[in-house]
């Protein structure tokens, strides 16, 4: 732990973070240029309308768009650019939203792109005043069933890119995007989490939306890219239903500075560090009785590989979430990636490690895999307990 590490003075526990830019535990290391970027416009007043102006052509050299602005966050962005789709440049339609009396307010999403990322994905299109419209099965969505679900009130589509979505059985974004294109539907790209800042609008988006604090390593905000009238028309919702949804100059600020640094950015030298901590778990892990360790892809093709560790109980004596509930404990909790903990696996994600984090993971998930060992009885907590503590916690809150 550093010595400036403010933590400890704010009763905090030092957090290790091996389940990836999750927002619930800070999301990403902030970079050095967007500390600095913050750093100096705080204490300075600026025209927040030109400083997005500024945001825009950042965006739009970075993101080959045509235009671009930051906002809250990426599920800010969802709501904004829905919004846009459905008033367009109508000021007085913006300041009826969420009323959408006589405006085209529905959108067309694959039920299995609905999500949940913190917060329901068709929350976020709701916010807007907007109504989701389901396309196809949850692992099955087809072109004609896209087509038969536009109608004269489909404002725009929504189509997400996650790990959290179904991987099999739905359109690609191309295919996506040439069907709502041939009935004059605009396509919003929800890409929080991902690498590309391009190739989703090649592939036929019309808008697309990224977290400022993931990937990029910036402040918390969202960005939202892409054709010049449909970002203009989200962002003047800034003055509607985006007012609660606004971002400061700092953050505005650090977006930018984020963006223009990941261009810089030496990545080859970022994977082979995370390929190093990967091998060092390998190699840790993989004669340990009723441990699988392996290798894996990111599932939505970013340039990134994670652990997989598969628990077998009736050999490690320990199920794979009570495993993952005695790291996140103690003083120095370690959280994994527990999404698909209920499948008897969870995954460690190296994308998010200080220096020195990796063997600190590495002893504790051994340390913990020997005490279950020496227990004369499988640890195994049913699952319904552990959802049920998660949700009182919540209800208990700030308690």
């Amino acid at each position: 732990m550093s010595a400036s590490d403010i933590r400890p003075s704010l009763g905090l526990r030092p957090v290790i973070n091996v389940s990836g830019t999750m927002t619930s535990l800070g999301a990403s290391i902030v970079v050095p240029e967007a500390i600095a970027a913050m750093t100096a416009i705080l204490p300075q007043f600026v025209e927040i309308d030109d400083l997005q102006r500024k945001a825009s052509a950042v965006i739009a050299r970075l993101c080959g768009s045509e235009a671009g602005f930051v906002t809250a966050s990426c599920s800010a962005g969802i709501t904004l650019a829905i919004a846009g789709a459905m008033t367009g440049d109508d000021l007085y339609a913006v300041e009826q939203l969420p009323d959408a009396s006589n405006l085209q307010d529905e959108v067309v999403i694959m039920m299995g792109h609905m999500v949940g990322y913190g917060a329901p994905v068709d929350q976020a299109i709701r916010l807007a005043g907007a109504t989701p419209v389901v396309v196809g099965q949850a692992t099955s969505a087809r072109a004609y069933q896209l087509a038969g679900a536009i109608t004269e009130r489909t404002a725009a589509a929504l189509y997400v890119v996650s790990h959290h979505t179904v991987q099999y059985g739905l359109m690609p974004l191309d295919e996506f995007a040439a069907v709502c294109h041939e009935h004059g539907v605009p396509v919003i790209v929800d890409a929080a989490s991902e690498y590309d800042l391009r190739g989703f609008l090649e592939a036929g988006a019309d808008i697309v939306l990224y977290s400022s604090h993931k990937f990029l390593g910036g402040p918390t905000g969202g960005i939202v890219a892409g054709r010049k009238d449909l970002v203009r028309a989200a962002f003047i919702q800034n003055g509607g239903i985006g007012r609660g949804m606004k971002i400061g100059k700092e953050s505005v600020l650090g977006t930018m500075a984020a963006l223009e640094a990941w261009e810089k950015r030496d990545h080859a030298g970022i994977r082979a560090r995370e390929q190093r901590a990967l091998d060092l778990w390998l190699a840790r892990f993989t004669e340990r009785p009723g441990v699988t360790a392996v290798i894996e892809p990111d599932p939505t093709h970013n340039p990134l590989d994670r652990m997989k560790l598969s628990i077998d109980p009736e050999q490690a004596h320990i199920t794979a979430w009570d495993l993952a509930d005695a790291l996140a404990r103690g003083d120095q909790p370690v959280i994994v990636r527990d999404h698909e903990v209920e499948h008897g696996y969870f995954y460690l994600d190296p994308c998010n490690l200080h220096p020195g984090q990796e063997e600190i993971v590495a002893e504790r998930i051994v340390s913990e895999l020997e005490t279950a060992r020496r227990s004369n009885t499988i640890i195994s907590s049913p699952l319904i307990e552990r959802r049920n503590r998660r949700a009182a916690s919540l209800a208990k809150w700030p308690d």
